[in-house]
């Protein structure tokens, strides 16, 4: 099939180029960013030693850089805030935290809040990723981990981006999860 030469719209090479070099700049820079490796374990579910997480083998690359990166947070302050502006802060608060879990896995482009989570990706809990988003919280299940900034399991008063083993009721939260995952 022929299209007619006037529904072709000319495209000036130079806008081409520009839009390419940005988009590698912007992969670039994100690649900089969140790691490309980390500790595995065999299965389907991600374990903890040590406060670090160990992604599954059988999961998806994007819920393993997930992992990763969330390690990564381990020793950063909590910071109300912190994680919005940019993937890269001192500091996060959940929302924070999850968005750059969720940056490094490649599923948003850049951070959201508490309250934008309630409604990201499909409803209902994921196979791999399940965030639970109400206003002024956020958490996610990750491979079976909880990653969170609240010292919901045994509280010792410190806030901070960490891997945690217990639940948490869901009570109250809108679980959602990434399409696909």
């Amino acid at each position: 099939m022929t299209v007619p030469e006037e529904f072709i719209h000319p495209v000036i090479p130079r806008i081409l180029l520009g839009v390419a070099v940005f988009a590698l700049s912007v992969s670039s820079i994100n690649a900089d960013l969140f790691p490309m490796s980390g500790p595995l374990v065999s299965g389907k579910v991600a374990r903890l030693r040590f406060g670090q997480a160990a992604a599954p083998k059988k999961a998806p690359l994007a819920v393993r850089r997930a992992i990763w990166a969330a390690n990564q947070l381990r020793s950063k302050p909590y910071r109300y805030g912190g994680g919005h502006k940019s993937f890269d802060d001192r500091g996060y608060d959940c929302s924070g935290t999850v968005s750059y879990v969720l940056g490094a896995a490649g599923l948003i482009s850049s951070p959201i809040s508490s309250t934008e989570f309630r409604s990201y990706g499909q409803r209902g809990r994921g196979r791999w990723i399940t965030i639970y988003a109400r206003e002024g919280h956020t958490f996610a299940v990750i491979a079976g981990l909880r990653l969170d900034t609240t010292p919901y399991d045994n509280y010792t008063g410190r806030w901070a981006p960490r891997w945690q083993t217990t639940d948490r009721p869901p009570r109250g939260f809108e679980p959602r999860h990434p399409v696909g995952f």
